[in-house]
């Protein structure tokens, strides 16, 4: 089960991913292949309140929101998470509008 936590979206304060997972159970985080101590490519390309979620260069995307808590006109910050007690390490970050 907790495989299936790899890749999950939750939109801080009000729908953190246990509450997700109490009302919507499996809908906002997927399984994904993930190698330890290895870069991964990740991508998410957002449209209106639809976010699609690609890794590791896939074709297609292993987790697809279609209806982000803040709504299609929404703006702010973006967070990327990777666990408690986990280093992280981040580069070339870019987001462009499309």
């Amino acid at each position: 089960m907790r495989r299936n936590h790899a890749t999950q979206y939750f939109a801080y304060p009000g729908y953190d991913f246990d509450r997700l997972r109490r009302e919507a159970p499996a809908q906002y985080e997927a399984y994904t292949d993930l190698v330890p101590d290895a870069w991964t490519h990740l991508r998410i390309d957002v449209s209106g309140a639809t976010a699609r979620f690609y890794v590791g260069g896939a074709a297609q995307p292993v987790l697809i929101v279609r209806d982000l808590k803040r709504g299609p006109q929404a703006h702010g910050t973006v967070g990327l998470w990777v666990g408690i007690g986990t280093n992280g390490h981040f580069r070339n970050l870019a987001i462009r509008p499309q």
